[in-house]
């Protein structure tokens, strides 16, 4: 158990907390939540249950979306009167699909220390574990609950050539990689399921597959969805013909077939020999 307690700088620090295993809390959050004035919690009978495991005996109040408007100004005038307030959520890092936006916000505004106390999000957790493309991701959070809503939401991501993660209930898990197989075509995904508890699960499979899967054997517990990005389609030469006389019009031979190994996905010395072709140097 970490014992130690410091003095902190006055401002609002966002805590991470853990995500399902209690051991996965950074020293520096426990000493923070030990040395702050007050805790402010998603839902304190939740927090209770991390401050009894570390023996942190930190003062708690709730702060959520049904209260945020009210209890606000008042943790405003807290932290402008020198108070060093933590903020937490029920699980994971605050204000990531879950309350702290508009608080941050209106500290910020006000000439408020803000302090990042980084720690475990289910986002990165499910895609550090899923074997999906990390080199470009979009997080979207929630999908909506009603269907053509749904269908909406999701097909305004159809084209983003990206890992897409998704947080989604269990009840609505089915539907959601059904209405995702719609959007986004048959593509391969990954349900990750109570990351870092008992029953942790990560399923690899093609959207309609998962919806089967979840169809007939219904998810419990926290979920993060995670697409595949869209496949890469191989340029005709026709389409590198097109690419490059528009491009020579404008740049340099050299130039051209660069851009067109950028943006096509050729090798630079095909689209090379092919601009000195359409430039009648061969």
């Amino acid at each position: 158990m970490v014992d130690t307690t410091i003095t902190l700088e006055p401002g609002l620090y966002v805590t991470a907390t853990p995500i399902g295993n209690l051991a996965d809390i950074t020293y520096r959050a426990v000493v923070a939540l030990k040395s702050a004035d007050l805790i402010l919690c998603e839902d304190t009978r939740h927090t209770a249950r991390l401050c009894t495991a570390y023996g942190i005996e930190t003062p708690r109040s709730p702060y959520h979306d049904h209260n945020g408007e009210r209890v606000r100004p008042g943790i405003i005038k807290k932290l402008q009167d020198g108070a060093a307030i933590c903020l937490v959520s029920d699980a994971g890092t605050p204000l990531i699909s879950d309350p702290g936006y508009k608080l941050v916000r209106e500290a910020r505004d006000a000439g408020i220390k803000v302090f990042p106390l980084p720690g475990p999000t289910a986002a990165i957790a499910a895609l550090s574990a899923a074997g999906a493309p990390t080199d470009r991701f979009f997080f979207a959070g929630f999908p909506p609950s009603k269907s053509a809503a749904r269908q909406s939401f999701l097909q305004s991501f159809a084209a983003i050539d990206a890992t897409l993660i998704f947080y989604e209930s269990s009840p609505r898990l089915a539907a959601s990689l059904e209405t995702m197989a719609e959007a986004f075509g048959d593509r391969n995904a990954v349900v990750t399921r109570e990351l870092t508890k008992l029953h942790e699960e990560i399923r690899e499979g093609s959207l309609k597959e998962l919806s089967a899967h979840y169809s007939d054997k219904p998810a419990k517990g926290e979920i993060a969805v995670l697409v595949f990005p869209p496949a890469k389609t191989t340029p005709t030469d026709e389409d590198l013909d097109v690419f490059l006389r528009n491009a020579l019009n404008e740049m340099s031979l050299k130039e051209a077939a660069t851009e067109a190994a950028k943006t096509l996905g050729v090798a630079r010395k095909t689209a090379y020999g092919r601009a000195l072709t359409l430039k009648g140097k061969t």
